[in-house]
């Protein structure tokens, strides 16, 4: 366990590649327990992670395909897996020493002596560079530094509690902040009410997660195409003029698959004066941006500081 950190504090990616590379296929691997465990949810939410006090939570799944309820817990402060049953089983393994083979076959042995029958449909990467090999195949991926994947949750968590600040404004359907285990970002949504015809080529993640129109929130820790760790928006679908509309010092508009996204360094954030500041700015403007291009009424969406009870007095916190 690290000591107590300031806000944000510095992940390079370069620093925690070989554990990122690794935790993301352990994460992929009980995210698709998740999925077909789950009841489903519209725009998937039932399958993201959510944070604990310790680490990220698959929240309780079964009952309805025939399994015990159970739930299935990272700990990333005594770096453990921990699956727990409602009648009191429990069972759990290190997070250390593992290929994602090996991972892999503890998981599934864990799950069968609670009593489940788990099920993985595809039992293979979700968009990775190896998605045609089997997870039980992968000895490649195997470094788990403790420090750095402790170090992945304070910031998940950290950012959670911006995500949902910023949630709190907006009186329309919003998303739960949530851990995303196939892009490895934590994310939030606002949707408004126009139903959005994706074609059946889109693909049934595209359909189901865009059927609206939105304006979603996150951050993810870097990839090949950001080789940092990053705040963004996207608007869906995407407003002709929408990288014309002006965004705080230091974010940008760049282009992304079809379309573009606003994105703020996370080193920009962290070196202002006021980090969590930074980054509210950064969300409002480009959801001011998606927002009047849209059409939204912004006004009557508005919840500020989470109340829309007119005799309440909002506190700033």
């Amino acid at each position: 366990m690290e000591p107590r950190t300031e806000l944000f504090p510095p992940i390079p990616l370069e620093e925690w590649e070989g554990t990122k590379q690794t935790l993301h296929r352990f994460l992929q691997i009980i995210g698709k327990v998740r999925l077909e465990h789950s009841v489903r949810r519209n725009h998937w939410w039932h399958v993201p992670y959510h944070l604990t006090g310790q680490g990220i939570t698959t929240r309780p799944m079964g009952l309805e395909d025939g399994n015990p309820i159970f739930t299935v817990d990272f700990d990333f402060v005594r770096h453990r897996v921990v699956a727990n049953t409602l009648e009191g089983a429990e069972g759990s393994f290190p997070l250390t020493g593992h290929t994602v083979g090996t991972f892999y076959s503890e998981v599934m042995d864990l799950l069968g002596g609670l009593g489940v029958k788990p099920s993985i449909n595809h039992p293979y990467p979700f968009d990775l560079p190896d998605a045609d090999r089997p997870f039980e195949q992968d000895n490649e991926h195997h470094t788990y530094v403790p420090q750095h994947a402790n170090r992945y949750w304070r910031v998940l968590s950290q950012v959670a509690m911006v995500l949902e600040r910023f949630a709190a404004d907006y009186s329309g359907k919003v998303s739960p902040v949530h851990h995303f285990w196939h892009t490895f970002d934590i994310a939030m949504t606002r949707f408004h009410d126009m139903h959005i015809s994706q074609p059946r080529d889109a693909g049934s993640v595209i359909r189901e997660a865009y059927s609206r129109d939105v304006v979603s929130f996150g951050f993810w820790f870097g990839d090949d195409t950001i080789p940092e760790p990053t705040f963004y928006s996207y608007t869906a679908p995407e407003p002709e003029g929408l990288t014309n509309a002006p965004l705080p010092p230091g974010a940008r508009w760049m282009a992304s698959g079809h379309g573009h996204l606003a994105v703020l360094p996370y080193n920009t954030a962290r070196e202002a004066a006021n980090p969590r500041a930074a980054v509210l700015d950064f969300y409002q403007a480009a959801y001011t941006a998606g927002a009047n291009l849209l059409g939204w009424n912004q006004a009557a969406l508005a919840c500020p500081y989470g109340v829309t009870d007119p005799f309440a007095v909002p506190s700033r916190r």
